[in-house]
């Protein structure tokens, strides 16, 4: 999938402390960057992919802050396709699982929603085990 991210034409890169204001600026940042890379945020894939960053954003905010002060997200797209990752400093690597109808939430449910949308989703451990990234592609 990193090949694939390096040959969209459009990126960009923030990091931000980890504390709850980053989910704002994270979903404000990426709602900048589409209008600036012409994909209109009455787009059909756009609030989905909002709500997908969000709940990664959040999840690195509430799981990680205390290894991780900082998290990066990183925000890629090209004719077709959207791309958005959160990267953190904290060991765990979650499953990407869909949730079960019963427990439903968290990363189950993003799941859910990047397999219904059409899209993919990967968790990569760093190189030293200690950090982590959720990748999401969506297509535009």
């Amino acid at each position: 999938m990193i090949a694939q991210i390096e040959t969209l034409p459009h990126r960009h890169v923030l990091t931000l402390p980890t504390e709850p204001s980053a989910v704002r600026i994270a979903r404000e940042t990426a709602e900048l960057a589409l209008v600036e890379w012409g994909v209109g945020l009455r787009h059909p894939m756009v609030d989905p992919a909002l709500l997908i960053l969000g709940e990664l954003v959040t999840n690195s905010v509430r799981h990680a802050a205390a290894l991780s002060p900082q998290l990066t997200v990183i925000y890629a797209a090209g004719r077709d396709r959207l791309a958005l990752a959160v990267h953190d400093r904290h060991p765990y690597l979650p499953a990407l699982v869909p949730a079960v109808a019963e427990t439903g939430g968290g990363l189950g449910t993003v799941m859910e929603l990047v397999l219904g949308l059409g899209g993919t989703a990967v968790a990569r451990a760093d190189a030293d085990g200690e950090g982590k990234s959720i990748w999401v592609t969506l297509p535009l």
